[in-house]
C-alpha cells in the first residue's frame, strides 16, 4: 500500500508575490494621486522661478497671480461667460462632427459600395487643412458662431471616421462567421458582434476627436471673435497682459483634461467586458 505522505498533492500556499488564483489583486489607493505629482512639481517650480526672477514674471506671470485674475475675472462673471460660449461650440461642433464621422466610418466599414463612393472624397478632404479654410468661412458665414463651430466639426469626422472604420475592419470574422452559423442575422451580428469587437478603437476616435476640437477653437477663437477663452487671451495680449494669456492657456489644458476623463469614464461603463479596460488586475 503506498505511503499517502508520498502520494498526496503539494499544498499551494499563497504569497505576495504568487497570488492565488481567483483573488483580486486591488492596486494601493496611493497610485491615484500619482497622475498630480507632475502638475502639481511644475507649478511649484513654476511658482518658485517666476518669485525669484529666474523667469521674469512680467513674461510668465507666477501662478498666484494667474490665479488672482481668475478669482477677479470670475467676480465679475466675465470668466463664466467667456467658458459657456467656449464650451457650447465644442459641444455643437463635437456633437455634429463625431455624428457624422460615426454614420460615414460605419458606413464604409460595413459596405463595400459606400467605400467606393465616400472613401476616395474624404480621403482627398481630409488633406485639406481645415484651419486654412477660416478666411472662406468667415466670407461665407460672417463672423458669428457659424465660421467656429463649422470648424470644429470639420477638425472632429476625420479621426472619428478613420477610427471607426478601422474599429470595424480589425474584428475576428471568425467570431462574425460563428454568429452568423448560430442564425443572427445582418442586423444582430452588427449589435452583438460587430459594435462591442469595433468599439476600443471608436472611442480612441473619439479621445484623439477632443483634443483636436480644442486645438482647433483655439484657433477658431482667436480670430473675429468678442467671447470664449481664445477671446480672452486676444484681449490679454492687446491689453499687454500676460496673466490673462496664461490663464487662457491653463483654461484650454483643464478642458481639454476634463473632456479625455469624460471619455475615459465612457471607456471603463461601456468596455466592462475588455480586461484591458478594467481597474483591477485579476
Amino acid at each position: 500500500m503506498p505511503d499517502t505522505a508520498l502520494t498526496s498533492p503539494p499544498v499551494t500556499r499563497s504569497t505576495p508575490e504568487t497570488p492565488a488564483r481567483g483573488r483580486t489583486v486591488r492596486l494601493p489607493r496611493a497610485t491615484a494621486f500619482l497622475p498630480w505629482v507632475v502638475p502639481v512639481l511644475v507649478l511649484l517650480g513654476w511658482q518658485w522661478a517666476s518669485s525669484n526672477g529666474v523667469i521674469s514674471a512680467a513674461i510668465l506671470p507666477p501662478p498666484s497671480k494667474v490665479l488672482d485674475t481668475a478669482g477677479t475675472l470670475w467676480g465679475s462673471g466675465e470668466l463664466q461667460n467667456h467658458l459657456l460660449v467656449s464650451v457650447r461650440r465644442i459641444v455643437l461642433g463635437f456633437t455634429i462632427g463625431a455624428s457624422i464621422g460615426l454614420i460615414l466610418g460605419f458606413a464604409v466599414g460595413l459596405s463595400r459600395i459606400a467605400e467606393g463612393l465616400v472613401d476616395r472624397t474624404l480621403q482627398m478632404v481630409r488633406a485639406l487643412p481645415h484651419l486654412a479654410l477660416v478666411p472662406l468661412l468667415i466670407a461665407a458665414f460672417g463672423i458669428g458662431e457659424v465660421p467656429k463651430v463649422v470648424l470644429v466639426t470639420l477638425g472632429v469626422i476625420f479621426p472619428v471616421y478613420l477610427n471607426t472604420v478601422a474599429g470595424i475592419r480589425t474584428v475576428d470574422p471568425k467570431l462574425v462567421q460563428l454568429g452568423e452559423s448560430y442564425g443572427l442575422g445582418r442586423g444582430e451580428r452588427i449589435r452583438q458582434i460587430v459594435v462591442p469587437g469595433a468599439m476600443p478603437m471608436i472611442l480612441t476616435g473619439l479621445r484623439y476627436a477632443l483634443g483636436v476640437a480644442w486645438l482647433t477653437l483655439v484657433i477658431a477663437e482667436t480670430i473675429a471673435t468678442s467671447e470664449g477663452i481664445g477671446f480672452l487671451a486676444q484681449n490679454g495680449r492687446d491689453l499687454l497682459r500676460n496673466d490673462r494669456i496664461v490663464l487662457a492657456i491653463l483654461l484650454y489644458a483643464v478642458a481639454g483634461l476634463l473632456a479625455d476623463q469624460l471619455i475615459r469614464f465612457v471607456e471603463a461603463r461601456v468596455l466592462r467586458w475588455n480586461p484591458n479596460y478594467q481597474k483591477e488586475i485579476r
